[in-house]
């Protein structure tokens, strides 16, 4: 071995170190879903003219102050796409390794893009906007629908994967919740009640989101690819 290969030999055997640890991935992937919520709230009680019987939250990204839900979108699609990255490195052994993490990953550029691409004004909000639904949806309107029903069908496929990961593991009320969660996410919505539909969808994702974080947090990230 000359003096050239003994200097070079180190740097091919030395392990990476990933610029961001995987335990803060997991940390914003938790905290990502109550800061949504928190910030979505705020302004489903402070806009003037919203009511939420009428209105789905992505209608706060329209008006004057929409770019404070136009950026809660963007931040959280960020957070869960960290998620994505975190479960990615964590679940490396087991049923689902391969796809868990793309999946969730499609639900956080679905986000990012239901911010991206804005709904249209209709039913009264923003106040001046003429009630019922628009005359006609906007280019950016039906990108914000095409991008939000990949979100959540990227979402319910995570379920599914994590429901058959759980029923190998003989973890049983782990599988029936996901395979409930996948069930909500892929229920058709009903236009009777759509704005409250969409809400409770958008709060048991991230529910979703921040108990899986949860979850690998307290299992010590690491230990996942002893155990599967």
């Amino acid at each position: 071995m000359n003096a050239n290969t003994a200097q070079t030999a180190p740097a091919i055997d030395r392990p990476s170190t990933p610029v961001v640890p995987t335990r803060i991935l997991l940390i914003v992937g938790a905290v990502a879903g109550p800061i949504f919520a928190a910030v979505a709230t705020a302004q489903v009680l402070l806009r003037d003219g919203f009511d939420l019987r009428r209105h789905p939250l992505s209608q706060l990204a329209t008006g004057g102050p929409g770019f404070v839900q136009i950026a809660n979108f963007i931040v959280a699609g960020l957070g869960v796409l960290c998620l994505a990255v975190g479960v990615k490195r964590t679940i490396t052994d087991g049923a689902g390794r391969r796809w868990l993490g793309p999946l969730i990953a499609v639900f956080g550029l679905g986000l990012i893009a239901s911010g991206v691409f804005v709904m249209d004004p209709e039913n009264g909000f923003p106040i001046g906007t003429p009630d019922g639904p628009a005359a006609t949806m906007s280019w950016h309107g039906i990108a914000h629908l095409i991008a939000a029903t990949l979100a959540y069908t990227g979402l319910a496929a995570a379920c599914i994967v994590l429901t058959v990961r759980m029923a190998r593991r003989r973890a049983v009320l782990a599988a029936v919740l996901n395979a409930a969660a996948a069930l909500v996410f892929l229920a058709p919505v009903n236009p009777a009640w759509m704005s409250i539909q969409v809400a409770v969808n958008g709060l048991m994702a991230f529910s979703w989101t921040t108990a899986v974080a949860v979850w690998l947090l307290r299992s010590g990230h690491g230990r996942e690819r002893s155990r599967a």
